[in-house]
């Protein structure tokens, strides 16, 4: 296996494990500090029983999600020097500041865990609410240094130098807003439809039903608001992506020849040699307008752009149809959710709880895709139209040896999660309330 590929497969290993836990980390504090909420105004022993089982979550994914997220940092040194001799200057303060949101996210759940019986009611709930927003924060700031690599500002080049750096322009460049906001909310969307699914299939085995039921509710909410807005997000992404990164959108779309009144595919079967797309549905003119806010509007296609500078079309393709085919049945499952929560005998269907328990996964699912869309429609730039990757990629000897090092150490962590998260369901539904 060549370096490039071994360091590419390696980095999107990583990241689809730690974006996992990341997301988790991040929206798990909001659902605790619902539940503790609930607790203080009602004082049901449910809700305290619940709190503190999603707090040991919390803490359970803080941990993996800092171990995972450290050795993403070092990867981008060992895998990327050339990279990090450019870009560290530039971007160094998004991550900066991430460590500082981490440590304070770290004192403040020091504070949560510790403070029960300890601590004035109110102060200790308030704690719980500054873990939460530190965890974002520090999602929000890694995004940043991610959407610069999509949108490269903050210094000028010149003859392969990099001069004139501003560190704050950097952080805060024109993809930010955007990647920003469709990552929260996915991971809004994928952590809390997750959780909801574990809960209803308690719930669909009948143990311990109205606890689950209380925490179901309070996940779901968060999920069905979150799928909602999604596709307010992701109008929002495609027609910046189309503005700032044409050779992407061709490629979601494998749009090969640029014309006007291009229709938007939904699914599709890509034959790159033929550039052709069969055994797609068109709707007609909708690429034109979802991208540019006019039906006759003219798209670039893939023949803009000369082949090397081309991403992989049929992934980037197959991984965007994913990522928008989960997105829309999870906006219909929150739809859907809104309007049965209060019809009681439809809940009391296995059926309908059994529909929350396939919906568990989806939003996963969608995210990585969603992912695989920013970082191969990116290829083959490291720094968008700057830096191409296999210039930033390290020539040290034997990176294949460190991703199978990876992929066995991540595999491990994954169950050793999963099994300390189905523990902690058990004891859950042993409590005695």
């Amino acid at each position: 296996m060549e370096n490039l590929d071994a360091a590419r497969l390696q980095m999107a290993f990583t990241l689809i494990f730690h974006i996992v836990f990341a997301c988790i980390g991040m929206v798990m504090p909001f659902f605790m500090i619902v539940s503790h909420y609930k607790w203080l105004k009602t004082k049901d022993t449910m809700y305290l029983t619940l709190t503190k089982t999603w707090q040991k979550g919390v803490a359970i994914f803080f941990v993996t999600g800092a171990v995972s997220g450290t050795a993403l940092s070092f990867e981008l040194g060992l895998l990327w020097p050339e990279f990090m001799k450019h870009a560290g200057p530039i971007i160094g303060m998004p991550f900066s500041l991430e460590g500082a949101a981490f440590f304070v996210e770290a004192i403040a759940l020091g504070f949560y865990f510790y403070g029960w019986n300890k601590l004035p009611e109110r102060f200790h709930w308030v704690t719980g609410i500054i873990v939460g927003i530190a965890g974002v924060s520090s999602g929000i700031l890694v995004v940043a240094a991610n959407s610069w690599m999509n949108a490269p500002s903050g210094f000028t080049y010149e003859n392969g130098v990099f001069s004139n750096i501003d560190p704050i322009q950097a952080m805060l460049n024109p993809a930010w807003f955007t990647q920003a906001l469709h990552m929260v909310l996915a991971a809004f969307t994928a952590t809390s439809f997750a959780v909801a699914g574990v809960h209803a299939y308690q719930i669909y085995k009948k143990r311990k039903v109205v606890l689950h039921l209380k925490a179901f509710k309070i996940a779901i909410t968060f999920g069905a608001i979150a799928a909602i807005l999604q596709p307010i997000s992701g109008d929002i992404s495609a027609k910046d992506i189309a503005e700032r990164q044409p050779a992407k959108l061709a490629a979601m779309e494998a749009h090969y020849h640029t014309e006007k009144n291009v229709p938007l595919y939904i699914g599709g079967i890509v034959n790159n040699e033929t550039q052709e797309v069969t055994h797609k549905i068109a709707l007609p003119n909708m690429l034109s307008f979802l991208a540019f806010g006019d039906f006759d509007a003219e798209v670039k296609g893939l023949n803009e752009f000369p082949e090397d500078e081309r991403p992989n079309v049929a992934i980037v393709h197959y991984a965007f149809q994913i990522m928008v085919g989960l997105g829309t049945l999870l906006l219909l499952a929150g739809i859907f959710y809104f309007v049965s929560r209060k019809k009681t005998r439809w809940q009391q269907k296995s059926v309908y709880w059994l529909f929350f328990v396939c919906l568990a996964p989806m939003g996963f699912i969608a995210l990585e895709a969603g992912w695989i869309v920013t970082e191969v429609g990116r290829q083959p730039w490291i720094i968008y139209n700057i830096m191409k990757t296999k210039d930033a990629v390290t020539p040290m000897d034997g990176i294949v040896y460190s991703f199978y090092m990876y992929v066995l150490v991540y595999t491990v962590l994954t169950v050793a999660v999963t099994w300390l998260m189905i523990r902690q369901i058990k004891v859950l539904n042993q409590s005695k309330l």
